[in-house]
């Protein structure tokens, strides 16, 4: 498996010597603008999905789903939580893009299993301020799915909440899970 780490740089590959990420991410993009032609879409996804997904890098959310380019919105945070930002982001998708269904992702091994909301008492303590967003850090990633498929059917702000479905996406076998909400 290749990975954006084993991408070299310098002379010996296609990507030019660069000093910092941000450097070889640019000098990517270069690359890719090169060949890039406009593929004629407008912001409206295909599938009239939007997936709210982990922001974690070993979920490749268009492979794993076989989804291509403009087939869907895309809204990732850490643990794929349905926060007040999700939800918006949810409605603009609906309302003024056309979106019907919504598909959420979380996944095994999260780093939110991790943490508590001892973290924001931490910063606060760290740099004289507490943040004003909520950890959302949790135990069973079963339940968590179950809380944000609650939280998209019941906001007021989403005009369809008919398809909404949770999963778990197994980091070891590349398998989604679903969940049932009324467990």
């Amino acid at each position: 498996m290749t990975t954006s780490a084993s991408i070299p740089t310098g002379s010996e590959g296609s990507i030019a010597r660069v000093d910092t990420v941000t450097d070889r991410l640019v000098s990517a993009n270069e690359q890719y603008a090169a060949a890039f032609a406009d593929p004629g879409m407008d912001a409206r996804p295909v599938l009239q999905v939007a997936v709210v997904a982990c922001m974690d890098a070993r979920l490749d959310l268009h492979a794993a789903l076989g989804l291509e380019l403009g087939d869907c919105h895309t809204i990732r945070n850490a643990g794929g939580v349905v926060t007040d930002d999700v939800i918006r982001s949810l409605t603009i998708s609906q309302r003024a893009l056309g979106t019907r269904s919504v598909v959420l992702i979380h996944h095994t091994g999260c780093g939110l299993e991790t943490l508590t909301e001892e973290f924001r008492h931490d910063l606060e303590m760290e740099v004289g301020q507490r943040p004003a967003w909520a950890v959302e850090a949790f135990r069973d990633v079963d339940q968590d799915v179950r809380q944000s498929m609650q939280r998209v059917r019941t906001s007021p702000f989403l005009v369809h909440t008919d398809d909404v479905r949770g999963f778990v996406f197994d980091v070891k076998t590349g398998l989604l899970r679903e969940i049932d909400p009324t467990v």
